[in-house]
């Protein structure tokens, strides 16, 4: 059975549980929720960054992410900042839904699933 392997545990969960060459992510928000959704969405995608980053990998290995929006408006405006962001030609599967978020001024939240590339 392969260990686990949690990152930046706290009370309720990690950031991120590494299982074999996996690592999954806690949803991703960003620090400052006073603007707009281009700069939560940048913010949010630099969190993934920076997680992935602890676990050993990167975005060019995401393989799943599920996207929640506050308010499908801001649709095309977090897709315009995703699109600069993702590895070109290795876009992960994804979902985007519209959801109740845990506090009203999130915009956006990402929960993100990727591969750990063998060493």
């Amino acid at each position: 059975m392969a260990s686990l392997t949690h990152i930046e545990p706290a009370t309720r969960y990690s950031e991120a549980v590494v299982h074999g060459n996996t690592v999954y992510l806690a949803g991703q928000v960003a620090d400052d929720t006073s603007v707009g959704i281009e700069e939560q969405t940048k913010q949010t995608l630099a969190a993934i960054d920076r997680v992935l980053a602890l676990a050993g990998t990167d975005k060019s290995y995401l393989l799943q992410a599920t996207i929640y929006l506050r308010d499908m408006s801001d649709y095309a405006a977090m897709n315009s900042v995703w699109d600069a962001w993702i590895a070109p030609h290795k876009p992960p599967g994804r979902a985007c839904v519209q959801a109740l978020m845990a506090r009203p001024e999130f915009r956006v939240e990402v929960l993100a699933i990727a591969a750990i590339p063998s060493k």
